[in-house]
């Protein structure tokens, strides 16, 4: 990866989180959007559904994870009609990853940044977890991730700690929360609210939608 990437990957201002679960797979994310030192948004979600089987979360700029979102969910549909099959979420994380790819090689004075996380359930009823790179690359998580965004540190240093193999989806949940709580605490990039979905057989819910608050108290005296 050049030194040029390198550089604005690390300057992507978020946390987002996936774990994988015995039953399922969690994803997060916290809502703050920030422009260099400015918060320009307390409340936008960064865990979305791409379509009826897939859900994304994105770190990076976000005009382009707003285009790559509706590429990606207009791309699958085409994939389904064509295949008359729809797409298993392996497939639907190499066709993202491919566009990744190919948006960061187009010459631009202003290149895509974007890193995901997407998960999704497959018709015969498992469940998968990809990270996306910014750079293209697409890697299977089996335990969990946090791909590139500020956070990244905090959250993968509190879930190299607490992380367990065949954890349920209700334990991931949790883990997410606090994974999350942590980040917004010490990453300036992060904060403001959190949103947590569960991917499983049933289909995908948003299981936790809370608001971080802040506000003044008089010290004691």
């Amino acid at each position: 990866m050049d030194e040029e990437l390198s550089k604005s990957i690390l300057k992507t201002g978020t946390t987002i989180l996936g774990i994988v679960c015995k039953d399922g797979v969690v994803m997060a994310a916290d809502r703050q959007v920030t422009a260099g030192n400015i918060v320009v948004n307390k409340n936008y979600a960064k865990v979305l559904k791409i379509n009826d089987y897939l859900v994304g979360s994105w770190t990076g700029g976000v005009a382009d994870a707003q285009r790559l979102g509706k590429l990606a969910a207009a791309e699958l549909k085409l994939k389904e009609l064509r295949a008359k099959s729809r797409p298993t979420i392996k497939q639907s994380a190499n066709l993202i990853g491919s566009m990744t790819y190919s948006q960061i090689r187009q010459f631009s004075s202003i290149p895509s940044i974007v890193g995901m996380l997407v998960a999704g359930f497959n018709e015969d009823g498992t469940t998968e977890l990809y990270s996306i790179e910014p750079a293209g690359s697409v890697n299977k998580v089996d335990d969990y991730d946090a791909n590139f965004g500020s956070g990244m540190p905090y959250v993968l240093g509190l879930l190299e700690r607490q992380y367990k193999k065949g954890l349920s989806v209700k334990e991931g949940v949790e883990l997410a929360k606090e994974a999350l709580k942590s980040s917004t605490q010490r990453d300036t990039g992060s904060g403001y609210g959190i949103d947590v979905f569960t991917i499983t057989k049933e289909g995908i819910k948003k299981a936790v939608e809370q608001t971080i608050e802040s506000e003044f108290k008089d010290d004691k005296k």
